[in-house]
């Protein structure tokens, strides 16, 4: 794993820098493989990233977009994470269609959604099962508990080593997350984190020895790149 921890300024300069990155990410995908394909995160930090993103001239026919998480509400719902990315960035822009890959949220249960959206996911990229498929950008947030997509300390979801997608729970309510080891299985997994509020959990996920189970996005450690992109109130202490 290679890791890059970079605290900016403030957060238009975290957003500048991590479409910076991402566009970096995008040609070298779509050099080497003739696709790019990124898998999204909800929150309000990337939504002015997503914004950005609209305003580029890209090969949006060799885009595809994945969601790493999605709130168990029908697609047009205010908590859809789906939703806030159409409006911010995908209803901007001329994307095909068929290269956007939402989360399905109206089948008959969680259980139910995260198996079809598994298959989708490996009909996609033609994964035989045995080896996870390798998305080339797996964006991330952090909560101010650790948790990553929806993968919150001590629930069930933390456990699952042997599927894409599973069920995630916040307070009762069911959420469609991607595992950990899928996550860990992408080219480059990008944490965007702002805010003072975020330093205790940050300062358990950097530390030497933490609980994984309490802290979850220190199970976060990709077969590629690991960037962390803080702003300077999130990544005060961490700056020395």
């Amino acid at each position: 794993m290679n890791k890059t921890v970079e605290v900016l300024p403030d957060q238009p300069t975290l957003v500048a820098r991590a479409l910076e990155l991402i566009l970096s990410k995008l040609e070298t995908a779509i050099e080497q493989r003739g696709r790019f394909t990124i898998a999204l995160s909800g929150g309000s930090t990337p939504k002015p990233l997503y914004e950005a993103i609209a305003t580029q001239k890209l090969p949006w026919d060799k885009i595809h977009i994945f969601w790493g998480d999605e709130r168990y509400v029908p697609p047009d719902h205010p908590d859809s994470n789906e939703l806030m990315t159409r409006r911010a960035w995908l209803d901007r822009v001329d994307i095909p269609a068929a290269n956007i890959h939402p989360v399905p949220t109206l089948e008959a249960n969680p259980e139910l959604a995260a198996a079809k959206y598994e298959q989708h996911l490996k009909e996609f990229f033609h994964s035989s099962g045995v080896e996870f498929p390798s998305l080339d950008v797996v964006l991330l947030g952090m909560g101010d508990d650790a948790h990553t997509a929806s993968l919150f300390p001590h629930t069930e979801a933390l456990k699952v080593r042997d599927r894409l997608i599973t069920v995630g729970n916040k307070d009762g309510n069911p959420r469609i997350s991607f595992t950990y080891p899928f996550i860990n299985s992408a080219r480059s997994v990008i944490f965007l984190v702002a805010g003072a509020n975020k330093r205790p959990a940050l300062a358990q996920v950097f530390a030497p020895v933490a609980d994984d189970f309490t802290y979850p996005s220190r199970l976060i450690k990709p077969q590629g790149e690991l960037w962390w992109l803080l702003d300077a109130a999130a990544g005060l202490e961490l700056q020395h």
